[in-house]
């Protein structure tokens, strides 16, 4: 029963009639990775099956957010990122919960009967093999399927699924991006990572070597490694191959952390701009260099080699 219309419910609210007693996806779904992508795929089918609407139930903040407010996350999609590829992943809506002091002293069986039956009058379900729920994370993919027989609904469980060895996880793509790995990232996401920051100021250091950079202050706990990428960067709805370095400049001055990215062949000005980068090819290491022309070099090397990915991309 899917449309074109993508409608966002926030809370436990009651549902527009048109998505009244519908299957619902859940999980977390940082990332909208093809794990996730199984686990809506079969509600969809589901959906599809039973001639009800598919939602996805989703939760912000991310769970480990509330229970460890101290510890930044490192979020692979924050929220306006994740809605957007639950959108793109064809279903007719998603239900955002807040998660809150509340939701997570509920036990395992008041989530079922008081949010699924109760609030939302689920007709089917779908969840990861790995989904727990309730308070203390008391309830299963198995716990689900036996209250699903005794509220009568359907509960479809997706399997893990294997990329090289690792269980696709947010957790496994974090480590990837961590150790430079976007390709194996990639291929985990289904497609590549990327952010979305506003261009900022720079030194203008870029401009006088011949390469003027876009400059972008990532969020701490973004834990992408170091280095020079071959990315590609999206304004205003165009998007340009690019090169890029994410670092501390230890040739100038070991400062701040930036993205700086410079758009081949291109010649407008991105200051204030919100731009969308994503990642297709790990380079090299961050390296200092003892001269300015040994680093124009490994540049114009660095220029070649980004082209080269991405005219395959």
């Amino acid at each position: 029963m899917s449309s074109s219309s993508f409608t966002i419910v926030n809370g436990v609210t009651a549902l527009p009639e048109a998505l009244a007693r519908p299957v619902l996806a859940i999980g977390n779904f940082d990332g909208v990775h093809r794990g996730h992508q199984a686990v809506l795929a079969a509600g969809l089918a589901l959906g599809k099956e039973l001639g009800r609407p598919t939602l996805a139930l989703t939760f912000e903040p991310h769970p480990r957010s509330f229970f460890q407010p101290d510890v930044a996350l490192f979020r692979l999609t924050p929220e306006p990122g994740k809605l957007a590829a639950l959108r793109a992943a064809g279903l007719d809506g998603a239900i955002v919960l807040p998660f809150d002091g509340a939701l997570a002293a509920l036990t395992a069986e008041a989530f079922v009967a008081d949010i699924l039956v109760g609030a939302f009058g689920i007709a089917g379900a779908a969840v990861g093999f790995d989904f727990h729920f309730g308070k203390a994370r008391s309830g299963s993919p198995e716990f689900l399927k036996s209250q699903g027989v005794q509220h009568g609904f359907p509960v479809r469980v997706v399997e893990a699924m294997l990329e090289a060895g690792d269980t696709i996880s947010s957790t496994a793509i974090r480590k990837a991006l961590e150790a430079g790995q976007v390709g194996h990232a990639a291929h985990m996401l289904g497609r590549p990572w990327s952010l979305s920051a506003t261009v900022i100021h720079g030194d203008k250091r870029g401009r006088d070597l011949g390469y003027p950079t876009a400059n972008l202050a990532l969020a701490p706990e973004i834990k992408l490694a170091f280095g020079i990428y071959a990315v590609k960067l999206t304004v205003d709805g165009v998007t340009h191959d690019a090169v890029a370095s994410y670092g501390r400049r230890p040739t100038f001055d070991n400062g701040r952390a930036l993205l700086e990215v410079h758009v081949f062949d291109f010649s407008g000005d991105l200051y204030g701009k919100e731009v969308e980068v994503s990642f297709h090819g790990y380079l090299r290491p961050e390296l200092k260099f003892d001269g300015i022309e040994d680093l124009i070099r490994q540049m114009d090397a660095d220029s070649r080699a980004a082209r080269a990915i991405l005219a395959g991309a």
